[in-house]
């Protein structure tokens, strides 16, 4: 297929030619993939710029889109991909072998800083969903940092560089500019833009915004960053979100209650404990899907409310396909039960059926397949059987089918339990307030209200 590019897309390729450090903010479905080839295959072969190109990617999106992507296109279809995947052997022996650009895993990551050491030949990396970088302190960050200096061009994507704070921007930052803009320290950056909030003792658990920091952060590396949303680029076919009530019966509605009071709910042989907000935030989830697990991993179902709306759903949509968003493995296997049509996203070839809509229902992890897949020849519709506190995630699912390519208007439909910990992830999810504060201060509002009443 010949690649006609579009204005911005032929605006961020000269950018990632012009400099060595570049950050590309590009929303969900704008092409950051092609974009990426395109400029590597002119590095590599007209400007004879760069030798060796390492890629690091989430795991599906390394195992099957890079390459994907340049078989796609006929200006791509000769670079050699090695995939650095699988086990020690595997990954030594990928590493041997004499490619254009090679594909890694991010949780690989420290494992090849540590078998190349000073080594290291890569003269150009490609970080493919940068944000998953945003911790200073995760060994993955530390790896790559070890070896930035021997890196001559670095090249950052993403579309959601700072989901929940821009506190999470500065180790991204620094892996593409080595400190330059935003300080070569973390606390140097907390103490320039941010004011300490909620701490115990010299523990700081949350960190607020100075006046005009987001300004004054954007301005510091606006010179070096591209950002673009497809809303400003692109035709995008209209997006319908629809919030799907679903009502317990009064015995569910009790057990859900005294959870939340409690903290404690006997079931037969077993019981459910919840210690901690996160714990009982994570239980309560599990009730508003319908069921949850004991204290021996167990399932225990509460109800079946979920599954009758979602039933319907799939009725109504009359032999349209549905992907379906599930949170945990019970969801999976309740679904699966009730919807025997359901298939569960497992490999590239089942991607390749649901774009040819040979796979009625597909079930999916919005971990797995939140990043680089390319569903929207599938189908247009989308449920949320089970909700995510990540808003990075939120957004990533949800444009594996409203993006570049879809034809039809895309209807997400939410299945939210009134009166459960459900109401208060989709009011996050609608502020952008999502993250482990959103998490805590729910889950304590919720415990305070079931204990008063």
């Amino acid at each position: 297929m010949r690649f006609i590019p579009h204005e911005y897309q032929s605006h961020a390729i000269e950018r990632i030619l012009d400099t060595s450090t570049v950050g590309l903010f590009l929303d969900m479905g704008l092409g950051k993939t092609v974009i990426t080839l395109t400029a590597v295959e002119q590095l590599i072969y007209n400007l004879f710029d760069t030798d060796k190109t390492l890629v690091i990617a989430p795991l599906r999106v390394a195992h099957d889109t890079w390459s994907r992507e340049s078989e796609k296109w006929d200006h791509t279809r000769h670079l050699k991909i090695s995939k650095i995947l699988g086990n020690v052997k595997q990954r030594r022996q990928a590493l041997n072998v004499e490619a254009d650009i090679y594909v890694i895993n991010r949780e690989n990551i420290v494992w090849l800083v540590d078998e190349l050491g000073k080594k290291w030949n890569f003269d150009t990396v490609v970080i493919d969903e940068l944000s998953s970088f945003k911790s200073a302190s995760s060994k993955r960050f530390k790896a790559l940092r070890r070896v930035r200096p021997l890196i001559k061009r670095i090249i950052g994507l993403t579309g959601t560089p700072a989901p929940n704070s821009l506190i999470d921007l500065w180790s991204q930052v620094y892996l593409l500019d080595q400190g330059a803009r935003l300080g070569k320290t973390i606390s140097g950056y907390r103490d320039r833009y941010f004011i300490p909030g909620q701490r115990s003792g010299h523990v700081v658990y949350e960190w607020k915004q100075k006046k005009e920091s987001e300004e004054n952060i954007y301005r510091e590396i606006s010179d070096i960053c591209i950002s673009m949303k497809a809303e400003d680029w692109l035709e995008m076919p209209d997006r319908i979100d629809r919030t799907v009530p679903i009502s317990l019966d009064g015995p569910s509605q009790a057990k859900y209650r005294q959870l939340e009071r409690d903290l404690l709910l006997p079931l037969g042989d077993a019981d459910i404990v919840a210690n901690t907000a996160a714990v009982l935030s994570n239980k309560l989830l599990q009730m508003a899907n319908g069921a949850v697990y004991d204290e021996d991993r167990e399932e225990q179902e509460i109800h079946t409310a979920k599954l009758d709306a979602l039933e319907e759903i799939i009725d109504t949509a009359n032999g349209q396909p549905v992907l379906i968003f599930y949170a945990y493995k019970h969801d999976l296997a309740r679904i699966q039960k009730r919807i025997k049509s359901a298939k569960k996203l497992e490999s590239n070839v089942d991607i390749e059926n649901w774009n040819k809509a040979k796979i009625p229902v597909l079930l999916a992890h919005p971990a797995s397949a939140g990043h680089g897949l390319n569903l929207q020849a599938g189908g247009n519709i989308i449920v949320w059987f089970g909700l995510t506190w990540s808003l990075e995630l939120y957004q990533q699912a949800n444009a594996r089918l409203h993006r570049q390519g879809q034809t039809n208007s895309v209807i997400i439909h939410h299945l939210v339990t009134t009166g459960t910990i459900d109401e208060d992830v989709m009011q996050a999810l609608e502020n952008k307030a999502t993250g482990q504060d959103a998490l805590l201060e729910a889950v304590k509002a919720r415990i305070e209200k079931a204990r008063e009443g």
